[in-house]
Parts: structure tokens; C-alpha cells; sequence
């Protein structure tokens, strides 16, 4: 009787043991990596450089990204990721300061920042408002490196079933997501993103080799090079759109200089762990969907812990439980976002695209095969967060007088260094004029797009993400006809939420417009009839 059941136990205790072993193994590896006296440097200098940048308002985390990986294409891939989340990361920590100070977002994830902290800051709270911004913001990044460390493995298992007809459903899906946030903007969303893949089509013919669109120009049968597009897109145009929107004797901002008390006391932390434990649900649900950034998940979670809350009138005129809950909430999407991006190989939002195509050049192709291929990488990506969370805090920590006198430093200097770094940056990737002008033209074409409100976005994931959806879309045509895809149910469940997220938007503006317009009749013919 014991016999058998020890038989069939054994295996089992055999093959658990060996599972966690496994486990223990690439978490070692991937720790270990990370550990090394150059990456902790490279770390240190992506905290630095993510931190001015969020300080300064108009030089977005997705800009700085785009500029800085043309620099990092020259490291170890390892440490180049290390310089580029850890930009990201600190971002998010550097731009609460002017959000707070002067009442303007540092980058688009510190929107819900200007809520309450600058409410805060006029009622002589400053210190206190950077210090819980920076707690909560810590503890939604560990939270969603957690979710990382737990889930990313598991997610690319699952779309490693993935066939043809599902990764093409899959990559309409990560495309149609950031059109159908476009703010709105969704009939130019699809045109940027038509332009992106358009783009993407440019060079021979993966299959047959023929040339395509490129003109008779040779640096072209390669393709559009990334890097030149995204900095040309995300940095010249903004810098462009700056100097032609900015006006001569436009008066700058003042900063709130006197900060007040800085800690917070036991009663103001035991307050804060409600709007903390609502802005980590929040942001690590919102950060699971592609191409939802920061910048949503901080709204959702503000208005979500007003809910909650038993002092809703003071949110908007100087809430603590509002500050924190918007800020974790936007810090705890990067978890999110990463374990999409490197699992499925769908950009979580504008950085993580530019993060593709960095990683692209190195020869690391996002997508399930990634993490099977690689269980160790999971958690390097979540140590080199989890140290960079750490940096940042530390640093929010100290009484920032230096970035109060940061935000006096006049623009014009501030674009003069971009378009450096802009030409510098591009040119030093394959020491190349054609990349150069490349970024030239993709800067006037990102300026033209920014004044006629069409979003850059949807035009570079369309770059990134056209190959993947042109290999796939003929492989399932080649392999079963567009019978394939009406036999898969992902793939149609993909389409169905595809198809959603460009019809609901519209008819959701339809239905207010016409509510708006009924109460407009309604208030007329109550004037007419008293």
C-alpha cells in the first residue's frame, strides 16, 4: 500500500525540488549580474540623468530615453537596459518637484501630482508634499516589480501557446490600444499609426528580397533605422514645438520656495497607507494594459481613493490621500508595463517602444520566447528597479534646495543641450550623416504631427511592431487563410477588443455631446417657461 503511493509521490517531490531549484538558480543569476561594480555605476548615472529630467518640465521620460539610447547602443545590453529603466524609474521621482512647486507636470505621469501638491505647497506644505510623493511612489514601484518578478514568466508561458494568427491579433491589439488613448484623437491615431507601419515596410522584402520604397537609397534596404525616427520624433519636434510655442517675454513661473516640515509624522503615514494600497491596485492593473500610461493610472487612482475616502472635500485643495494615491498609482504601471513589453513584445507605453527599439539593435527580440529563453533576465530587469527605486528615494529624500534653483534655469539653455545631444546621439550610433539626417526629417515630420495634433505614438509603434505584424500576418495567410484567424478564439477575442477600443471613444463623445445638448434645450425652455 505504502509502496505504491511512495512510487507515485517521488517523481512529484522529485520534480517540485528541482523546479525550485531551477527557480533559485535564475533568480542567483539574474541578481548576481545586476551586482557587479559597472552596472551599479551605470545605474547610478541613469539615476542622475532621470532625475534632472524629471525636474525639468517639457523634457518628457520617453524624450530623455529616446536621447540616451543612442549612447547606450555601444554597452552590454544588460547594462544598456540598466541606464535606460533606471531613467525611467527616477523620472517618475524628479518630476513631482515642479508638479508640486510651480504647479507643472515634470513629465505626463505627475498630471495628478498638480492636484493636490501644489495645493500643498501654497498652504506651506511643500516638504511634506515631495516626501509622501516619494514614499508612495516607491512603494508602487516595488509593488509592480513584485508583480513583474511573479507574473512575467507565467505571461510569456502562456503566449508561447501563441500561433501566427494569434501574434498577428495580438500586435493589432497593442496598436489599436495606444491609437484608442490617443486623447481622443482617434481618426489621426490610425493615421500615425498607418505612416508608422508604412515606415515599417521600407527595405527588401523579408521573404522574396525585393526592394521596397527605398528610393535607390542603399543606407534604406536595411530598413528605417530606429533610433534616428524615435529621437527625431520624441526629441527634436518637442524641442521645435517649444522654441515656436514659447513667447519672448513670456514670465516664468516662480517656484514656491519656503518647504516647511519635511517627515511625516506616525499619523500622517498611518493615513497614507489606504490611498497607497488603492494607487498599487490601481496602477498595477492599468499598467497590464498596452500602451496605458502613468499619466491615466494617477487620474484613475486619485479619483478612485476620493471614493473611497472620508475627506473627499479635500481633494483637489491640498489632499495628502489624493497626493499619494495618484502617485503610486502612476509609478506602480511600470511593472506592469515591463512584463508586457518583454513578455508579449507589446509596448506597454511611448518608453517602453523606444526601449524595443534599443533592444532590437542588440539583438534581443522581445516576446514569449524571451523569458523561456532567458528566466534569469526577469529578475535582473526587476533588481536593476528595485536598486533604481532605492537611488531615487534616497536622493527625494534630501531636501532638494539645488532643484528648487533648477527650475529658474531659462528654456533656452535647456533646448541648446537637447539638439546637442540630438545630433550627437545620432550620429554616434553607426557614426553615420544619413542617420543624422534621417533625424532631421523625422523631426520636422514629429513638429508637423504635434501642431496638427497628431500623436507620435501610434507612429512608432507601428514602426516597431509593422515587421512582427507583416511576418505573421503572412505566415497565417500562407499556412491556413484567413480561415485561420475565424478558428482561433484568442485571436478573435483580440479583434473583438481591437475593434472596441476605436468604435467606444466615439460613441462615448456622441452620446455626451448629445446629453450636453438636451440640457442646453432643457435650460432654454425652462427660461421660456417660468
Amino acid at each position: 500500500m505504502i509502496e505504491p503511493l511512495m512510487t507515485g509521490m517521488l517523481p512529484d517531490l522529485f520534480h517540485a525540488a528541482s523546479s525550485q531549484l531551477v527557480l533559485a538558480n535564475s533568480v542567483l543569476d539574474g541578481a548576481s549580474v545586476v551586482l557587479r561594480w559597472d552596472t551599479l555605476i551605470y545605474i547610478g548615472l541613469g539615476m542622475l540623468v532621470g532625475m534632472l529630467v524629471g525636474a525639468f518640465p517639457g523634457v518628457t521620460a520617453t524624450m530623455a530615453v529616446a536621447l540616451a539610447s543612442g549612447f547606450t547602443l555601444t554597452m552590454e545590453p544588460l547594462q544598456g537596459l540598466a541606464v535606460l529603466l533606471t531613467i525611467y524609474v527616477a523620472a517618475q521621482f524628479g518630476d513631482r518637484v515642479p508638479a508640486i512647486l510651480i504647479n507643472t507636470p515634470g513629465t505626463p505621469s505627475s498630471i495628478s501630482t498638480t492636484f493636490d501638491g501644489y495645493p500643498m505647497a501654497k498652504n506651506g506644505q511643500a516638504g511634506l508634499a515631495m516626501t509622501v510623493s516619494a514614499f508612495g511612489s516607491a512603494f508602487g514601484m516595488v509593488f509592480g516589480t513584485i508583480l513583474l518578478a511573479l507574473f512575467a514568466i507565467p505571461i510569456a508561458g502562456l503566449a508561447r501557446e501563441f500561433g501566427p494568427p494569434e501574434l498577428f491579433a495580438l500586435v493589432v491589439f497593442g496598436l489599436t490600444m495606444m491609437i484608442g488613448v490617443s486623447s481622443g484623437r482617434i481618426t489621426k491615431g490610425l493615421i500615425a499609426g498607418m505612416f508608422g507601419l508604412f515606415l515599417a515596410t521600407v527595405g527588401r522584402d523579408p521573404i522574396t528580397g525585393d526592394q521596397r520604397f527605398t528610393l535607390g537609397i542603399l543606407e534604406l534596404n536595411g530598413g528605417v533605422p530606429f533610433i534616428p525616427v524615435i529621437i527625431g520624433l520624441f526629441g527634436l519636434a518637442e524641442v521645435l514645438n517649444q522654441m515656436i510655442t514659447h513667447r519672448r517675454n513670456e514670465k516664468q513661473i516662480k517656484p514656491i520656495q519656503q518647504l516647511g516640515r519635511w517627515f511625516p509624522d506616525g499619523a500622517t503615514f498611518r493615513r497614507i497607507l489606504k490611498p497607497m494600497g488603492v494607487g498599487a491596485g490601481t496602477g498595477s492593473v492599468v499598467g497590464l494594459v498596452p500602451a496605458v500610461g502613468g499619466d491615466i493610472a494617477g487620474i484613475i487612482a486619485w479619483d478612485n481613493a476620493k471614493r473611497v475616502s472620508k475627506n473627499k472635500h479635500e481633494f483637489g485643495k491640498g489632499s495628502i490621500e489624493g497626493l499619494t494615491a495618484g502617485d503610486t498609482s502612476s509609478t506602480a504601471t511600470i511593472g506592469g508595463s515591463v512584463t508586457t513589453t518583454m513578455a508579449l513584445g507589446i509596448p506597454g507605453d511611448s518608453v517602453m517602444a523606444v526601449l524595443i527599439g534599443s533592444m532590437m539593435i542588440w539583438g534581443i527580440q522581445p516576446g514569449p520566447a524571451l523569458f523561456a529563453n532567458d528566466p534569469s533576465l526577469v529578475y535582473s530587469l526587476a533588481m536593476i528597479l528595485l536598486i533604481a527605486t532605492v537611488l531615487s528615494l534616497a536622493v527625494s529624500l534630501v531636501r532638494m534646495k539645488s532643484m528648487v534653483k533648477l527650475l529658474e534655469l531659462k528654456n533656452q539653455y535647456l533646448w541648446v543641450i537637447i539638439l546637442v545631444f540630438c545630433i550627437v546621439g545620432t550620429f554616434s550610433i553607426n557614426n553615420s550623416v544619413f542617420d543624422v539626417m534621417v533625424m532631421l526629417i523625422m523631426g520636422l515630420v514629429g513638429l508637423f504631427m504635434l501642431r496638427f495634433g497628431f500623436p507620435p505614438g501610434p507612429a512608432v509603434l507601428g514602426l516597431i511592431l509593422g515587421p512582427l505584424a507583416e511576418s505573421n500576418l503572412r505566415r497565417t495567410l500562407i499556412g491556413g487563410g484567413w480561415e485561420a484567424f475565424l478558428g482561433s478564439p484568442i485571436a478573435l477575442v483580440l479583434f473583438a477588443i481591437s475593434a472596441a477600443a476605436l468604435i467606444l471613444p466615439p460613441l462615448r463623445a456622441m452620446r455626451a455631446r448629445r446629453k450636453a445638448a438636451m440640457a442646453g434645450k432643457d435650460e432654454g425652455m425652462s427660461v421660456l417657461i417660468p
